[in-house]
């Protein structure tokens, strides 16, 4: 199971954090913490899968990918393959950057709700259901379509209303 996906910039600064299980607050912001202190002491030229027991808890794994000033994280459990795991972070980015062209951490600032839509998308409840890229952006098109046509509904139903009294 993918216990959380994490998005952190280079400066230790987390810009995307999805915890698929419930974990409060304060245990989120060390677990993401521990995992930039871990990740600022690798060198360039080692694996990018670090073994988590020591300070994620047992059986826990984490595969990283660094992306210009970002790296992105999936933290999971023995039963994911960490090839799986690495290729998804491969196939996230890829539908990032057919999103925002040329995805920079100003794009996951700005447009976190398609952050996490894209990210739902692909991992539902700990699970991957998809790692089509183009799939997950018909989808997300999709939602962008609905999320348009419900805005407009609303300002149209708003104007009536002052109109009408």
């Amino acid at each position: 199971m993918i216990l959380a996906m994490i998005v952190i910039n280079n400066q230790g600064k987390p810009r995307l954090a999805k915890f698929y299980n419930y974990t409060p607050v304060e245990q989120q912001q060390h677990i993401i913490r521990s995992i930039y202190s871990v990740l600022c002491l690798q060198p360039e030229n080692v694996t990018n899968f670090i073994e988590g027991a020591s300070f994620l808890g047992p059986d826990t794994r984490l595969v990283y990918k660094l992306f210009a000033t970002l790296y992105f994280v999936f933290v999971f459990d023995s039963s994911e393959n960490e090839l799986a795991m690495f290729d998804l972070i491969q196939v996230y980015v890829e539908t990032l950057e057919k999103c925002f062209n040329n995805v920079c951490e100003l794009d996951i600032v700005l447009n976190y709700s398609k952050m996490h839509t894209i990210l739902d998308e692909m991992i539902l409840g700990g699970q991957v259901v998809e790692t089509n890229s183009e799939k997950v952006m018909q989808a997300v098109e999709e939602i962008s379509k609905l999320e348009k046509v419900t805005t407009a509904t609303k300002l149209i139903s708003k104007s009536a209303s002052l109109l009408w009294g």
